[in-house]
């Protein structure tokens, strides 16, 4: 391994953390990932859409199979001041709040780590270096460009990683087979009463308690009529209403994330949180717009491909740093996408600076991540191509 591997990934992620970007147009992150790849044995291609990166190894081991592994790393960060107190934090209003920055960085090292092993690729390898992850379905985008085949055929197998700020220790290493994340919805619910004066309730129609009371109403909901086994939930992330406190609007409005395990509860809840809204409305003689949209899909980890990839972890880092989690996450993942039509396994890995348990979690302001674990998040995702490809195949 080249001298310095480890601190030059981290000087890398630390420019990257101080220019975090939101949404499919990263020109910056993607202008800096191109600088990084540069030199490199790698076909390079960028998005027409979006601001990805898509960079394909030739494998040149002379028993090639023809076989493809995808690898992925997301770069796009999140619409929050930073609070973290790190001496390379953002300074304006976005923040790599969620650890992108550590993946994009892990993935460019796995490509310098699998350059350097090239005569030993027995296939090909696609880097997916991907915006949009944080609610633009930045990987469908990518889909529908091509990436999984980007490497003349379609990808035979996908990993990819996802650091966590809190809820695992340093270095360990955790997944699952079958479920691993929940699918994601929006509701989106537009009140709409009839205005009037603050000091006569009475001869107006209140949309802002109505809203107020679908709000909690949607939590009851919940846990009478969802089995708490098979988890769903329902978190009002705004609520707008109003321009002064002595005027009762027309509209108040919110939105929601909901999230599901199993396409029952997905069904069921579509239809009884919109139905919740517009009744509880009209009984108090306003009427509520309610919109259900479907976002990301069940991300759903390949049985054989999670076992292979545990193994490897277990090898590389030792028993104790893997943690065989127990049931699903309720957050989710467009990488749900490429596992739905690419079989892999999804990790997580802790990059926790202190202890999980009081450390501010993945989207907090204050959320800080220890880089330490850069060379070993590129080494296990260099490790699991090279095995995948060697085996020709988790089953082989």
């Amino acid at each position: 391994m080249t001298p310095g591997f480890d601190d030059d990934l981290v000087v890398l992620r630390r420019r990257l953390h101080q220019v975090p970007e939101v949404g499919l147009d990263l020109p910056e992150t993607q202008a800096i990932v191109l600088a990084a790849l540069a030199g490199t044995e790698l076909e390079i291609t960028t998005g027409t859409s979006v601001s990805s990166v898509v960079a394909v190894l030739r494998g040149t081991a002379p028993d090639h199979t023809g076989r493809v592994v995808l690898l992925r790393g997301d770069m796009d960060g999140l619409p929050v001041v930073e609070a973290s107190g790190e001496q390379f934090a953002a300074t304006g209003d976005t923040m790599h709040a969620c650890g992108h920055d550590l993946h994009t960085a892990g993935l460019v090292g796995a490509a310098r780590l699998l350059t350097q092993r090239r005569a030993e690729l027995r296939g090909d390898v696609v880097f997916m270096f991907q915006p949009g992850e944080e609610g633009w379905d930045g990987a469908g985008a990518m889909i529908a460009e091509g990436v999984l085949d980007a490497a003349g055929r379609r990808a035979d197998a996908a990993y990819g990683l996802h650091v966590f700020a809190n809820m695992l220790p340093l270095g360990v290493v955790s997944s699952r087979p079958g479920p691993l994340m929940a699918a994601s919805s929006g509701l989106y619910v537009t009140v709409r009463g009839a205005g009037g004066h603050g000091s006569r309730p009475h001869a107006a129609a209140d949309p802002i308690v109505v809203a107020a009371e679908i709000v909690t109403a949607l939590q009851t909901m919940v846990t009478r009529q969802f089995d708490l086994f098979d988890p769903v939930v329902i978190t009002v992330g705004t609520f707008h209403a109003g321009t002064r406190r002595n005027i009762i609007p027309e509209t108040a409005t919110f939105e929601a994330t909901v999230r599901t395990l199993s396409p029952e509860h997905l069904n069921a809840v579509e239809q009884a949180s919109v139905q919740l809204a517009e009744q509880i409305a009209a009984a108090h003689g306003c009427r509520a717009e309610a919109r259900f949209e479907r976002e990301y899909p069940l991300t759903v980890n390949d049985g054989e491909a999670t076992a292979f990839a545990l193994e490897v972890a277990t090898d590389l880092f030792g028993p104790d740093r893997l943690h065989r989690l127990a049931n699903p996450l309720m957050g989710s993942e467009d990488f749900s996408r490429v596992l739905a039509e690419v079989p892999g396994c999804y990790l997580f890995v802790g990059a926790c600076p202190g202890d999980p348990n009081a450390s501010p979690g993945n989207h907090a302001p204050g959320a800080r991540f220890d880089d330490s674990v850069l060379g070993d998040c590129a080494r296990l995702l260099a490790e699991l191509a090279v095995r995948d490809l060697a085996a020709g195949g988790v089953g082989g």
